[in-house]
């Protein structure tokens, strides 16, 4: 029975995620009030990726999962199987808005993911704010008004996906590991409390500045932060994506739903060749695939390799090329040396 799904894999915007039922009691959350602007415009790039997503019902059923129990995805698979592609389809399916992006490096902080700060602007501001008020003062004017401490903070992809809403935002912190040892264990408390403070902020609001208005990560005009603390309401669907580098501590990976993307199958990938190439696709392109999976068993390649291939070659027939030819050399090429 699929009728408890909410995410369904249609590649057609629906509504929904308003039949999502409430959270558990210690999953609820109280930000607010929830403040649905307008949502930056999707790429077009990426509403293409979003609309050809190919789903298989474990992926739906493990999606659908974190979607009810609130919880990150920790979607772990080779590169290529479409862990990235994931999000997008959620959030194109579902009607949540562009996907907010946190790539992760070894140089990674959580505060990276949180909040910006441009500490040396404010200070050069601050500091001609001075000088100016000094050559006011001497030309008997009165001083000027202190700078607004929102115009230097940006709030990062975590940050903006935290902001209450009614409706979530789906974020992809990409490659998670990748990050410092530390990362994992220090977005615990983000995801279990759903809220998280900027101290530059907490201190205007000491200094009667309760409300301050700051920009997002995806360019969406200004929020209102109050008294320096952002706290969702709708806790955003967060989707991490891992190619099995390393291993996570035991008390991060209980705090989110595994699920693991294997590569598709010859029919599968015949379905995805079908939505990505449509009319391109002719009784050969069998043949091609089977070569693929051949290939990838033994091997590292991604479905991107496959598409490229095929695409080159549906062309270079058309212009009197030896398709089969060209298909083989490209795909053996594209294949890394085994070692």
């Amino acid at each position: 029975m699929t009728d408890w799904w909410i995410f369904r894999g249609e590649n057609q915007p629906h509504d929904g995620i308003r039949r999502l039922p409430p959270p558990q009691r210690w999953r609820a959350f109280d930000g607010g009030p929830p403040g649905d602007g307008e949502l930056p415009e999707w790429s077009p790039l990426d509403l293409e990726r979003a609309s050809f997503y190919q789903a298989d019902p474990q992926v739906l059923d493990l999606v659908n999962a974190a979607l009810y129990l609130r919880r990150p995805l920790l979607v772990t698979g080779k590169p290529g199987v479409g862990k990235s592609t994931l999000a997008l389809a959620v959030a194109y399916e579902l009607g949540l808005g562009p996907v907010l992006r946190w790539p992760i490096t070894s140089r990674t902080t959580l505060q990276d993911g949180l909040y910006a700060y441009d500490a040396i602007r404010r200070l050069h501001d601050v500091t001609t704010a001075q000088a100016d008020d000094r050559k006011r003062a001497e030309a008997g004017n009165g001083a000027g008004g202190e700078s607004d401490i929102g115009r230097y903070i940006t709030l990062g992809p975590l940050g903006t996906a935290l902001l209450p809403r009614e409706l979530p935002r789906v974020l992809l912190v990409d490659e998670i590991d990748k990050s410092d040892i530390d990362l994992p264990n220090d977005l615990l408390d983000v995801f279990e409390e759903g809220e998280f403070s900027i101290p530059e902020l907490a201190r205007a609001a000491r200094a009667d500045r309760a409300e301050v208005q700051v920009a997002t990560a995806d360019h969406g005009g200004e929020v209102t932060v109050r008294e320096g603390r952002v706290r969702c309401s709708a806790f955003p669907f967060v989707v991490l994506t891992s190619n099995q580098e390393r291993e996570f501590p035991s008390a991060f990976l209980r705090r989110c739903v595994p699920l693991q993307i294997l590569p598709p199958g010859p029919e599968e990938l015949m379905r995805i060749v079908q939505a990505r190439l449509d009319d391109e696709v002719d009784a050969q392109a069998a043949d091609m695939v089977a070569e693929f999976v051949r290939l990838r068993d033994s091997g590292d390649l991604a479905t991107d390799h496959l598409l490229n291939a095929l695409y080159l070659t549906f062309h270079a027939a058309r212009a009197g090329g030896d398709r089969e030819e060209l298909a083989r050399r490209l795909l053996r090429r594209l294949q890394p040396p085994v070692v």
